[in-house]
C-alpha cells in the first residue's frame, strides 16, 4: 500500500460526498492493520483561497478534488479495497496540508 495511493470509497453512506480516500500513511508502517486516509471531495467552482494550504486540490483522473485534511481518519486496511491510482506527484501540497494540520505551520 504505497503512500499517496487513492482508493474508491466503498462506504455507501459517505461515497457520494467523499468518492475517494487518499492514503497518507508511511510505507514503513504497512504491517499495521490500519491506514491513515484523507477524504477527497470533488472541487467546486467557488472555493476560498484562505484554506488552500490546509485543503489543497489534487488532480486525479483528469478531475480536481479537495483534500479534506481536517477530516483525517484511521481506517482498517481491509476496508480500502483495490487501489484506483496514485497522486505522489502532489506530494508537496499533501505534506504541507498535514504540516499545517499537525503543527500549525
Amino acid at each position: 500500500m504505497p503512500q499517496f495511493t487513492v482508493y474508491r470509497n466503498r462506504n455507501a453512506a459517505t461515497r457520494a460526498r467523499f468518492p475517494l480516500l487518499l492514503d497518507v500513511q508511511s510505507d514503513l508502517l504497512e504491517p499495521l492493520g490500519t491506514r491513515v486516509v484523507i477524504p477527497l471531495s470533488p472541487a467546486g467552482a467557488a472555493r476560498s483561497r484562505s484554506m488552500e494550504t490546509l485543503t489543497p486540490t489534487v488532480l486525479f483522473e483528469g478531475k480536481r478534488y479537495v483534500m479534506l485534511t481536517p477530516q483525517l481518519a484511521g481506517i482498517a486496511a481491509r476496508e480500502l479495497g483495490p487501489a484506483a491510482g496514485n497522486v505522489a506527484s502532489e506530494r508537496d501540497a499533501i505534506i504541507a496540508s498535514l504540516d499545517l494540520l499537525i503543527t500549525g505551520i
